[in-house]
């Protein structure tokens, strides 16, 4: 839980214009999440001038962290208020550690950013399939992007 960061100009253009109020943003950034497969029954979404504000729950910390970039990659928003929380994991499942995100600057491709995160180039696929359905091609991501960057598997 916390704000996450995003570049303001870059990102998904889902508001055709700057007039549109709050309410009408926030219908529209939860179409947006709704649109990639994402469960947001529970999922309320505010926004605030370039802020978005998600609160609710959801059942695993990797649909956490698809949303919140989901949310954060969209042109006019530069802060996400992470206020959603996972709901409890069975007690026999460990829980899911946190996930990091990272921010694509200009030159940045999946495998220089897999080299830099994990040492190892051709680890760009594990980046790319934590990024799906946002991510469709790993070869077209582009800068102010927001990526979640998950832990290599054991």
């Amino acid at each position: 839980m916390g704000l996450v960061s995003f570049i303001k100009n870059a990102g998904e253009k889902i508001f055709k214009s700057e007039e549109k109020r709050e309410q009408e943003k926030a219908e529209l950034i939860l179409s947006h999440i709704k649109k990639f497969g994402f469960d947001t029954s529970d999922i309320r979404v505010t926004v605030d001038d370039s802020k978005v504000i998600l609160s609710g729950t959801v059942d695993k910390m990797e649909d956490k962290n698809k949303i919140i970039v989901t949310a954060g990659n969209v042109e006019g928003i530069d802060t996400v208020d992470d206020r959603i929380s996972v709901k409890t994991p069975e007690p026999t499942a460990p829980p899911e550690p946190e996930k990091q995100f990272y921010t694509v600057k200009k030159g940045d491709y999946l495998s220089k950013i897999a080299k830099q995160v994990y040492g190892n180039a051709n680890k760009y696929n594990i980046i790319f399939e934590a990024n799906k359905p946002m991510l469709k091609d790993p070869n077209l991501i582009y800068p102010g992007q927001v990526l979640v960057i998950p832990p290599l598997p054991e």
